[in-house]
């Protein structure tokens, strides 16, 4: 039996979505959508405001009901076994001001021996987080209030609190959301930088367009459908853009100006 180079065996999906329908209300949310993610990469879900980005992430983590069609992760349908191996960042995190405990207190609920933790040093839990702590930059804010923290300070937080898990796949709703606009870049470094260390699949709703341009290995352009797909290159250009987002948008080239990344292209 001829044996097939290993450089040419497709690497394993670690996700799969076919003939996905969801409708909400009297809204055809998603209406048929198939995508293939295969291991290791970085994909971008990009498309307007209402297009079912937010709904796709929720059927992947088995929270939206569907009518019709399968979704298999890491090789298994959404259940408790396999979603002990995904990590989610939402969209938003709405705490309450009286939210009392401290970044501390709240990645330490990730542990392995959380039943206990109060009766801990700080010492020891330090120890424990102090990986992700150092990876996040999330030591200097340790002992606040997580309710306290600014937008940005938030999303690092709980992309720490995800990675405490050591998922094999992290799962990000519009990561930059709440960020201010100087700190998009670097965010956007530090998931490339945490993909990258961690050897993680990552799966990422943006807006950004020029930040999934540098970012991103692959994308998805979504509108109740997949529009097109592909390299950023071959995605990112008017024709693409218009059957995703219904307008004209300027496509994004990458280049830089004096010696400065191009602006941010925000769409949807």
């Amino acid at each position: 039996m001829a044996c097939i180079p290993l450089n040419l065996i497709p690497p394993p999906k670690a996700i799969e979505v076919r003939n996905l329908h969801v409708t909400l209300g009297d809204t055809a949310v998603l209406r048929g959508v198939n995508l293939d993610v295969p291991a290791g990469q970085v994909v971008a879900l990009i498309g307007p405001n209402g297009s079912g980005k937010t709904t796709l992430l929720r059927c992947l983590l088995g929270l939206q009901p569907i009518q019709e069609g399968e979704v298999r992760l890491l090789g298994a349908p959404p259940g408790r076994d396999v979603m002990r191996r995904i990590g989610y960042v939402p969209q938003r995190l709405s705490l309450d001001r009286s939210f009392i405990l401290s970044v501390r207190e709240f990645l330490a609920l990730k542990l392995s021996r959380t039943r206990s933790w109060f009766w801990h040093r700080h010492r020891h839990t330090d120890h424990q987080l102090a990986e992700v702590m150092t990876e996040l930059g999330v030591e200097q804010f340790l002992d606040r209030p997580i309710a306290g923290l600014s937008g940005g300070q938030l999303q690092r937080v709980l992309i720490a609190f995800s990675l405490l898990a050591k998922p094999e796949l992290l799962l990000l709703d519009e990561p930059t959301a709440g960020v201010d606009t100087p700190g998009e870049h670097s965010f956007y470094e530090l998931i490339t930088s945490i993909h990258r260390r961690h050897k993680l699949t990552v799966v990422l709703v943006s807006h950004d367009l020029s930040m999934v341009y540098r970012h991103a290995t692959w994308v998805y352009a979504l509108n109740g459908v997949i529009c097109c797909e592909g390299s950023p290159e071959h995605v990112m250009n008017a024709e693409s853009l218009k059957m995703a987002y219904g307008i004209h948008v300027t496509p994004y080239h990458h280049h830089h100006h004096e010696g400065h990344p191009h602006g941010h292209v925000h769409v949807g």
